[in-house]
């Protein structure tokens, strides 16, 4: 089974505080969730492979590390998770971004593709799905196994908050992905949104409604 992250850094707490107030303006909101995402990338890309290569410092050679191994890839479930490409690349700029168009049916609750444009060599990349909510998980679902349809075979998901039952459908229908999460919330209400949760994160980082 895949595994969860919470995570518990103090400055990720802190942010996402105010990206769940509603008097927090669009402009902030955007600019807490590239920082929040930026940060949570520091815990998606712990455990990369390194290799040790030669070179000059301004004083000898010497033997240094660098990144090694499958290259990255950035795929943001559209629209909201468009929110937190600009944090990951800040920290990845090397990463190439995919794209993966979903919508959630107001009457079924169930997604629909509308649009995907991945990188070509998908199959040789570790992948970081982004959404900023896992609420019911059918989106970070569809998703992920359109992904895999495609050649995808290193795939982990993240999210700025989850609720438990977003989390159990992922795990059930993908149990070998990780899902890396900033707050895991109490449960979703009748109409699907999270609780307490940050109200629709797509309307909110671009002032919709």
């Amino acid at each position: 089974m895949g595994k969860v992250i919470e995570m518990n850094h103090p400055l990720i707490k802190h942010k996402l505080t105010f990206i769940r107030d509603k008097n927090t303006g669009s402009k902030q909101f955007r600019e807490l969730v590239k920082e929040v995402s930026m940060l949570m990338g520091y815990e998606l890309t712990r455990d990369l492979s390194l290799e040790t290569i030669d070179i000059d410092t301004p004083i000898m050679k010497a033997k240094s590390e660098v990144i090694s191994g499958k290259k990255l890839g950035i795929v943001p479930i559209l629209r909201a998770g468009l929110g937190m490409v600009e944090g990951m690349l800040n920290l990845l700029p090397a990463a190439k971004v995919g794209h993966v168009g979903l919508y959630r049916d107001p009457e079924t609750l169930e997604p629909v593709e509308y649009y995907c444009k991945l990188p070509t060599d998908v199959g040789e990349r570790q992948l970081i799905v982004l959404d900023p909510m896992l609420a019911t998980g059918g989106s970070a679902k569809a998703a992920i196994t359109f992904l895999k349809n495609k050649g995808a075979t290193n795939i982990r998901f993240a999210c700025l908050i989850a609720a438990p039952e977003g989390i159990k459908a992922v795990q059930d229908a993908h149990p070998d992905i990780d899902i890396y999460v900033g707050a895991v919330d109490e449960k979703l209400n009748d109409h699907a949104y999270i609780i307490p949760g940050l109200g629709d994160a797509g309307d909110r980082l671009y002032g919709t409604k």
